[in-house]
């Protein structure tokens, strides 16, 4: 089997609202997959009821392998030492506490650390640490670099590429466009419970068209231009400038971000 997961028919309500509408979802083994969407889409559902966190009302599941899930936040009690947490969680799935665990992530100075005295970036490299002891083939990750800083982001990419060279499947959940235009293979898109789009990042620039901002500098101020053909919206601008007598002093243009492209995706547009 190639894919890591498979998702067909996925469906969920509450109540009379249907959340999901019968999505489907391929991930193809040993690649990182981001699931994207506006609040409210269905993006925490569908990750929930694929992770077996919640039930669905119809369609299946088939997950290849076993799984880790590291979640934003965890039910771990208060006093309890990053080590401590290592160990249990290892006694659970019947491994060896391996400290190295810790070290690799960069967090081997919460080892003898309270949970409840712990930062908001600790806490996130202890919940991938204990998501990784069960030695998982897929791995889920929901906001892994919310709350680090620069320094904690690089090192957890070079983490989560690490685990892709070993052959790990990431299925990622993430609000930073850069991020997942830096990790991902593929990505999938849900607006109002439906998928609106699967496949890598260059195929969905390629279907919302080679859009680019243009920005152009004069004495008076800057103004930002957005356009999918950059030769006619240059000759109309600069035209306009020149009937205006408005000194151009800088012309920069910038393809679209992946930001961009999503929110056409995602909002219908």
């Amino acid at each position: 089997m190639t894919n890591a997961l498979e998702v067909y028919g996925l469906r969920k309500s509450y109540g009379e609202k249907m959340v999901l509408k019968g999505i489907d979802l391929r991930v193809r083994r040993g690649d990182i997959f981001a699931l994207l969407g506006i609040n409210g889409a269905g993006k925490t559902t569908a990750l929930e009821c694929i992770e077996g966190l919640r039930k669905y009302d119809g369609g299946s599941v088939s997950v290849n392998g076993r799984i880790g899930i590291q979640l934003q936040s965890a039910a771990l009690p208060a006093h309890i030492k990053g080590s401590e947490a290592v160990r249990l969680f290892a006694k659970w799935n019947r491994k060896t506490a391996d400290a190295s665990m810790l070290e690799a992530l960069g967090a081997d100075s919460i080892a003898d650390k309270q949970y409840k005295e712990m930062s908001t970036g600790q806490k996130r490299r202890l919940h991938l640490a204990l998501a990784l002891i069960c030695s998982p083939d897929i791995v889920f990750l929901d906001e892994p670099t919310a709350g680090l800083d620069i320094e904690g982001r690089i090192s957890l990419h070079r983490y989560i590429r690490n685990l892709k060279a070993h052959g790990k499947t990431i299925i990622l959940a993430s609000h930073d466009m850069a991020e997942v235009e830096g990790l991902c293979d593929s990505i999938a898109i849900l607006r109002e419970g439906e998928i609106a789009f699967a496949g890598t990042v260059t195929a969905l620039t390629e279907r919302i068209g080679k859009h680019y901002n243009i920005r152009i500098q004069t004495d008076q101020g800057s103004e930002i231009y957005e356009s999918d053909n950059i030769g006619a919206s240059l000759t109309a601008i600069l035209k306009s400038y020149q009937e205006k007598n408005m000194v151009i002093q800088d012309i920069r243009v910038d393809r679209g971000s992946l930001e961009q492209h999503f929110l056409k995706i995602a909002k219908g547009e």
